[in-house]
């Protein structure tokens, strides 16, 4: 242990970080107890205390997740045994400050996989921020729908997360007034639901989200979904059955679900994704779905920053090796499923008359699943009276046929091009111009955080300013405006089980 070694009090005990690239970094310091045993399938409970110094130069062990089914030859996960899966990973530039705007990562992965320790907070640290990530439970732990326990633990352990932070940051050098929660696909979703939350009130003043999913489910569609994890594992769909499952097996179980999601048409739209499940709009934790808490006002206080990516679905389709595969039948079934009224596929249709299969399959998936969502965030936040800044990232992937798809901004934003998706979509040597826009955006990411303002005017109902990420940035009025007429009478709602 060198001299220069920083520690900091939290309300648990002392930690030591290590000075890495002028930054003091903390990693894997636990926000709540291990939510196994006795504490398996409920609410977050604040982490015991400790004597001493605890060393944080790891991270904690990831939430339990199964390989996806995109790498069913992917290396196994280290195997786990303490259950120290709630935990938070602190950069700062100067642990002394007290009054560093903070923002606070919350990972995506279809509410089934990631963590906070796939990010690393470098580029922001180093920008002037106090750089947070949170571990929080995923799948059946986190959103498995099950009977005497409480719904959305997932939100919960983000709940409980944030007020570590409220409670701790100013040791980092953080000012806890000046929160902002950012994050991507079901880390947008988890942020949406914050934003609807009586729980969430007060512990972030600002919130990006980015690539919000459309997918919020009622307590029926959750209920079914988690009898169908507990049929696959072969245990009863109660508290009791499903704890008697090592968490890791019960992983392996929910995607032979997903792997299957395609047979459950009583899921409705559902069952053409393979994401089993999402939050819960349960009456209790998350009142109702966001788009319908925003419109009255729910998070009128907060700022908040929005927007998506211009080929959110491709990137879904390169991986399922489906580009330029799509039959019209396919295509049909997904417009049968998603176009909104009045007018449905045909709306579509004479919308984008020369759109062929490919092209259809993409925009209606796009729209429903992530683009139309963001959009109607946006416009929510705003008809109540929020500050509300929209952006779509349009520059095209530097590496093979993705567009502006989905993911496209973590490797912009973090400026990571080596690991998992900045390696598939941009590759080690990324062009000079995508760096540059992605200085671009993480400064105006910045900007939002410190002040609220990244920069651009504020998104209206009758002034649609957006900003365009691309390699040439631009401010114009919201771009996709075929589609934002087509779903402009549709109210994203909870999604319920169908007959």
């Amino acid at each position: 242990m060198g001299p220069a070694e920083p520690e900091v009090s939290t309300t648990s005990g002392r930690v030591r970080g290590h000075v890495e690239g002028g930054n003091a970094v903390f990693r894997g310091i636990p926000f709540a107890k291990p939510p196994v045993g006795e504490l398996r399938f409920q609410a977050p409970v604040p982490a015991s205390s400790w004597d001493g110094v605890r060393d944080a130069a790891a991270f904690g062990p990831i939430a339990p997740q199964a390989a996806p089914l995109s790498a069913p030859d992917a290396p196994p996960l280290p195997p786990d045994t303490t259950g120290e899966w709630l935990t938070v990973n602190v950069w700062t530039p100067d642990p002394q400050a007290r009054t560093l705007p903070v923002m606070v990562w919350i990972h995506g992965g279809a509410y089934i996989f990631g963590s906070g320790s796939g990010y690393d907070g470098t580029p922001f640290a180093s920008a002037g921020a106090v750089f947070v990530s949170i571990n929080y439970r995923l799948g059946m732990e986190g959103f498995g729908q099950i009977e005497g326990v409480p719904a959305n633990r997932g939100l919960l352990d983000a709940v409980a997360a944030l007020r570590w932070v409220k409670e701790n940051v100013a040791g980092f050098g953080g000012d806890p007034e000046h929160v902002t929660v950012f994050g991507e696909s079901a880390g947008a979703g988890v942020i949406a639901a914050l934003l609807a939350m009586t729980a969430a009130k007060g512990l972030f003043k600002r919130a990006i989200a980015q690539s919000v999913p459309g997918t919020f489910f009622s307590r029926a569609l959750a209920g079914s979904v988690t009898q169908a994890v507990a049929d696959a594992a072969g245990v009863p769909a109660t508290c009791t059955g499903l704890s008697a499952m090592d968490p890791l097996a019960l992983a392996r179980a929910q995607m032979l679900v997903a792997a299957r999601m395609g047979e459950r048409l009583d899921w409705g739209p559902v069952h053409l994704t393979d994401t089993p499940f999402s939050p819960v709009v349960d009456g209790t934790v998350l009142p109702r779905a966001p788009w319908r808490a925003l419109v009255s006002g729910a998070a009128r206080e907060v700022e908040l920053l929005t927007g998506h990516n211009k080929n959110e679905y491709r990137l879904f389709l390169a991986m399922q090796g489906r580009l330029g595969k799509i039959t019209e039948h396919e295509a049909s079934t997904v417009l049968d499923q998603f176009a909104p009224a009045p007018d449905g596929p045909a709306g579509y249709r004479k919308a984008y008359p020369h759109a062929d299969a490919n092209d259809m399959f993409e925009l209606a998936f796009s729209d429903w699943l992530f683009r139309m969502p963001t959009l109607h965030l946006a416009q929510a936040h705003a008809m109540s009276g929020g500050s509300t800044y929209l952006y779509e990232l349009t520059a095209q992937a530097p590496n093979g046929p993705y567009g502006a798809c989905h993911a496209l901004d973590l490797p912009l934003l973090f400026g990571d091009y080596t690991q998992t998706v900045g390696a598939l979509l941009v590759g080690p040597s990324p062009p000079a111009d995508f760096v540059t826009l992605g200085n671009v955006m993480r400064r105006e990411w910045l900007n939002f955080a410190i002040c609220g303002n990244p920069g651009w005017l504020p998104y209206g109902t009758g002034h649609r300013t957006t900003r365009i990420y691309d390699l040439q940035p631009d401010v114009l009025s919201y771009p996709e405006d075929i589609s934002m007429r087509l779903w402009e009478r549709h109210m994203f709602d909870t999604i319920e089980l169908s007959a």
